[in-house]
């Protein structure tokens, strides 16, 4: 009997060692500034090598406090969560298995058929779409990424927007009215309009057949080779943390090469008013050069081009100037050496061809055939939480410095 309970004790021991085993994850941050709420990502299977993990849903993340950490495994077998470190310093994260409390979604996005294949993602501080082949069907030319603000809410909105804009009563109402009182039908337009703010932000940039909020695409000598709507999509990250879509376009033509073909993987996480976007070209011959545009609205407008730290910004007055929308502050950053900076005006032709827009601020780079180029792209608005282009610069200037110097992850 004694050997029994011995035996009992024993497997007992075990089974609670088995169960307490844990992951440390350890974060160290380079540089001199603090790091607060960045995403860092840990390789699952690693991790669930290390728990003997059946089920790899079952894990918590917590913090030194022993508090848990929103996460989320990504489509490429990732887990993703938000740390803080001081400047110079470490901070260590545990993962162990038990049962994750339910996460708040910060990161979410969907594709819309019934506004013309229209992709739209957002995350807890903005939103933005990109436009699909239903639009290029119709001969709209809208080559660039668009941006949607919102403010007072870090909840969805996205999704309520396009409901609003697109309820088919609504829409049969207002046509109905706009037969027999006009201006009925225009106030209830603008109950229901995206285009007008009802409280969280509203749809006030102007995109056009222009590179709109941050748009790469690839440069024959000043020649700017404008990528249409997209050919395909695929959400593969739809939250709580992070949205990803991969768009696949149609053939472009490319010094008489009419079979190269872009992909684009675009990554939002929470927390965050920076897009990461991966690019790549199939069947290119040569190296040529890639850059990436914001369309500008005024030919003196607010202007940071700067190659070597690596950022462009440019201060956007909105679509109606008049209407108190505030300004977009639109910006990218770049991880790697930028070979040039700079804003370039339009023709008087080009700029009726244009839509009237000015021009764009660039930032050129060389692509290598066969190789990925990673940049990032992203806005704020001064009704929300960036108030001046002065925070909005100082904010591209140090995430410039966030991407070039990463944090080091290391588990154990």
């Amino acid at each position: 009997m004694k050997k029994l309970i011995y035996l009992l004790v024993a497997g007992f021991l075990i089974a609670s060692c088995a169960e307490s085993k844990t992951v440390t994850v350890t974060v160290t941050n380079s540089t001199s500034s603090d790091r607060m709420n960045e995403m860092v990502e840990v390789a699952m299977n690693e991790v669930a090598s290390k728990l003997k993990l059946a089920d790899t849903a079952q894990i918590v993340v917590l913090d030194a406090d022993g508090q848990q950490v929103p996460y989320q495994i990504t489509y490429d077998e990732k887990i993703i969560f938000q740390v803080s470190v001081k400047g110079n310093g470490t901070a260590a994260y545990t993962i162990q298995s038990g049962t994750p409390d339910v996460f708040n979604v910060k990161a979410c996005g969907k594709y819309y058929p019934e506004r013309l294949d229209d992709v739209a993602w957002e995350n807890d501080l903005v939103a933005f779409r990109t436009y699909g082949p239903a639009l290029q069907a119709k001969g709209e030319q809208a080559f660039g990424y668009d941006v949607w603000t919102k403010r007072d809410t870090t909840d969805p909105v996205v999704e309520a927007r396009y409901a609003m804009e697109l309820n088919p009563e609504t829409l049969a109402k207002i046509d109905s009215l706009t037969k027999t009182n006009p201006e009925a039908a225009k106030e209830l337009r603008a109950a229901t309009s995206y285009h007008v703010d009802h409280g969280n932000g509203l749809d006030c940039y102007k995109v056009g057949p222009t590179l709109g909020g941050g748009t790469a695409a690839l440069m024959v000598g000043d020649t700017i080779i404008y990528p249409y709507c997209y050919k395909t999509q695929e959400i593969l990250d739809n939250g709580p943390l992070r949205f990803t879509v991969k768009l696949v376009y149609n053939p472009l033509t490319v010094k008489g090469d009419a079979s190269v073909v872009e992909t684009r993987v675009i990554t939002l996480d929470s927390g965050s008013h920076m897009n990461k976007t991966v690019v790549s070209y199939s069947n290119l011959k040569e190296s040529i050069s890639v850059a990436v545009g914001i369309v500008l609205h005024e030919p003196n407008g607010e202007v940071l081009a700067n190659a070597q730290k690596g950022y462009i910004t440019y201060v956007d007055p909105t679509d109606n100037i008049n209407n108190n929308n505030g300004k977009i502050f639109v910006g990218a950053a770049f991880p790697a050496n930028v070979k040039e900076a700079k804003s370039v005006l339009f023709s008087a032709k080009e700029k009726e061809q244009r839509g009237g827009a000015d021009g764009h601020v660039l930032a050129i780079s060389d692509y290598i055939p066969g190789s990925d180029y990673t940049y990032y792209w992203g806005a704020a608005w001064s009704k929300a939480n960036i108030k001046d282009a002065a925070q909005w610069n100082e904010y591209l200037a140090n995430f410039t410095v966030k991407i070039r110097n990463p944090l080091t992850v290391t588990i154990k």
